[in-house]
């Protein structure tokens, strides 16, 4: 069977038994990084004294060779005992494991997901936001209009939104934030369990003031709720229900979706 085992986001402790139990007795184990899941299991036989088998075989599974990874797959390959390990925190969340998950109910392989660390959980019980209806948006786009649409797309949820933040963008994210909403309630957490773990909490401009020059680490960026909803935004059957041309209703849908204008044009000429 496969099993899906989630690791420390930095403190070591946060392991759980069921995880140790089922790193110790794995004959394969699928690592993001192969280097980080055999460091993990030395510290854990160094400070658990954990016996772990022998002979087991690590195989590197990561974002850039999952797909032709799985595309060779045989469902004999999970006669033996496989384990799934990202680098830090829970498989498939900003972090392969999903693929492998579908391709298991597709095929009958039996799995398992074990409950662990998660970042972008924790930050959101320490953000304090009492709205606990909650997205993630994961990483937003690096640059360019892409980033700015990921951006409003964020902002105008109506949902306590919680976004992944490099080091070298948590900067220009807060002055995005302090552009956009400069009034909007922010909680960053940077890096959660670990040693210089610490909470900001203010608007984009407060935060800012607060930090210091040194952004390196792992950063969760938590946006308080919009008041605007969903539900209350306009969607593309109202646009379509008004007495406007076909290339203006096409403009007003391509703004609120993403679509290339011109292909949407097209398709309403064929409604």
């Amino acid at each position: 069977m496969l099993t899906l085992v989630p690791t420390p986001i930095g403190n070591i402790g946060d392991i759980s038994l069921r995880a140790i139990e089922a790193l110790s007795s794995a004959d394969t184990l699928l690592c993001e990084d192969t280097r980080v899941t055999k460091k993990l299991i030395h510290i854990l036989k160094e400070r658990y004294s954990t016996d772990f088998k022998s002979d087991q075989n690590f195989i590197s599974l990561h974002s850039h060779n999952e797909k032709e990874f799985i595309t060779k797959l045989e469902p004999s390959f999970f006669d033996q005992n496989v384990i799934y390990v990202s680098d830090a925190g829970m498989p498939g969340i900003s972090d392969p494991g999903q693929a492998l998950v579908k391709y298991c109910q597709e095929m009958g392989v039996v799995y398992d997901v074990l409950p662990g660390a998660n970042a972008l959980l924790t930050a959101f019980v320490a953000s304090g936001f009492v709205d606990t209806k909650m997205l993630f948006w994961g990483f937003l786009p690096h640059k360019g209009k892409e980033r700015a649409v990921s951006l409003q797309g964020a902002l105008g949820s109506g949902f306590t939104t919680i976004l992944y933040e490099s080091p070298h963008r948590l900067a220009k994210l807060l002055d995005e934030l302090s552009y956009e909403e400069p009034k909007r309630e922010i909680f960053l957490a940077k890096e959660l369990t670990k040693k210089y773990q610490n909470y900001y909490f203010g608007t984009a401009d407060e935060i800012k003031h607060k930090l210091d020059a040194n952004l390196r680490g792992e950063w969760v960026v938590v946006i308080s709720a919009s008041k605007a909803q969903n539900s209350s935004a306009i969607t593309q059957n109202d646009i379509l229900e008004l007495d406007l041309p076909k290339k203006v209703q096409a403009k007003l849908i391509g703004k609120i979706t993403g679509e290339n204008t011109k292909a949407c044009y097209e398709r309403l000429l064929k409604l």
